[in-house]
């Protein structure tokens, strides 16, 4: 097919593959336990099996009493109560109170039986060991949790396409939720091309490198919950890659194709994504730097993408277009945001008009503790650009370059 290049922000080109996915999980559903559901999708609304607290309980160490009892209590003129006993943790009570009666009350255990409210301790004065005084009146249900006030039985917990974080691990244990319903992983096949890659382990001949890519996106593709596929290296010749790439596919449910998406006629990436299935190629280019030629595709259902050779646009394509991808694979219309900190900028930074750059930068402390972000200049080839940075400070499209100065979102690395 000819060649053309569509140039897109990469927010357009992501939301016009996003478009035409299915929002059911891609690669099926599975229990997991929920000890060990982290970062996993939830695939079917979660609701609350019974209410929490499941009875009153106290919020502070104190005393459970009747509020009535307390009102007008003051510095000047406390109320005077007797303890008649206390209610143990893990217990329930086994007595009620009388007029100006009290009981010793523990953060998170129950009240006597007939009690209404508990007073701070802050707020009494003990005269002897069977008398307190209380300086402070409390209302009905103050300094109580009350049953279901934290979530009540059939609530719903969480939604589908939630990402399972730690505190709601916590939460499902509290409601006894021992197993959840979660997408699978989705497979995603890495295919690396170009006669000059070889593998890691071989010693580089004259003009080739070692494969970097696979191994960049695929944890990149672990880390947003995806299984990575590796699928070995290819050359340049046409017929191979094309086998290859469909052999991949075939056992993926996302596939991404590293190098060969440059415009050029030796690159024909964009040829083999549309001979891999409907409708092919749906962006040939970004407006971007680095990353500016990659591909976006589908391929009867499944997600292709193509990524520049080089290793820092390969990583920044990644991190924009194949992790939202690998979320939404799993149900997860909105994916956790990347984790950003704000920095001042120490140098300029020049950009054109018209795209987005992405600039790795050093994140350091000055002396007035203000955080600032120092650019780590380097080509897009060396990927020790980016061992040497902490995070990417992005340029908007519609700015011609950020000043020295000027406080950035820094998207951490």
């Amino acid at each position: 097919m000819p060649e053309f290049f569509n140039v897109l922000p990469p927010g357009e080109a992501l939301a016009l593959l996003l478009d035409l996915l299915p929002e059911r999980p891609a690669a099926g559903v599975c229990v997991a336990d929920t000890s060990q559901a982290l970062g996993r999708v939830v695939a079917a609304e979660i609701l609350a099996t019974e209410s929490l607290p499941p009875f009153p309980r106290s919020t502070m160490d104190g005393y459970s009493v009747r509020a009535a009892d307390t009102y007008g209590a003051s510095d000047g003129l406390p109320a005077w109560f007797t303890l008649v006993g206390e209610v143990p943790m893990g217990q329930g009570p086994d007595f009620e109170l009388g007029i100006c009666e009290a009981a010793v009350a523990y953060t998170g255990g129950m009240l006597a039986g007939n009690a209404d409210a508990v007073v701070m301790v802050e707020h009494t004065q003990a005269i002897d060991a069977q008398t307190i005084e209380v300086m402070r009146p409390v209302a009905p249900g103050e300094n109580v949790a009350q049953p279901g006030e934290d979530v009540s039985a059939g609530e719903p917990v969480l939604p589908a396409g939630h990402v399972i974080r730690p505190q709601d691990i916590g939460a499902l244990l509290a409601l006894g939720i021992q197993r959840v319903q979660v997408a699978e992983r989705p497979r995603v096949g890495i295919l690396s091309m170009g006669d000059e890659v070889v593998h890691p382990s071989a010693t580089p001949g004259t003009g080739q490198v070692r494969d970097v890519n696979t191994y960049t996106v695929a944890g990149q593709v672990v880390s947003a919950g995806g299984t990575a596929v590796p699928l070995g290296l290819v050359g340049d010749d046409y017929e191979e890659q094309l086998v290859a790439a469909r052999q991949g596919l075939a056992q993926s449910d996302m596939l991404v194709l590293s190098a060969g998406s440059s415009v050029s006629a030796r690159d024909r990436t964009v040829d083999i994504v549309a001979e891999l299935g409907e409708p092919g190629p749906l962006v040939h280019g970004l407006a971007l730097r680095p990353g500016k030629p990659a591909i976006v595709g589908l391929c009867d259902g499944k997600p292709v993408i193509g990524l520049p050779g080089n290793p820092v646009s390969a990583m920044v394509v990644s991190s924009l277009l194949v992790r939202p991808t690998v979320y939404r694979l799993m149900g997860c219309a909105h994916p956790p945001p990347a984790n950003e900190q704000t920095a001042v900028l120490t140098q300029d930074i020049p950009s054109a008009a018209g795209r987005e750059d992405y600039v790795p930068v050093r994140l350091s402390e000055s002396d007035d503790g203000t955080t600032i972000a120092r650019p780590v200049w380097g080509k897009s080839g060396f990927i020790f650009t980016l061992v040497k940075a902490d995070g990417l400070v992005r340029v908007p499209a519609d700015a011609g370059g950020v000043y020295a100065g000027e406080r950035v979102q820094v998207r951490e690395l």
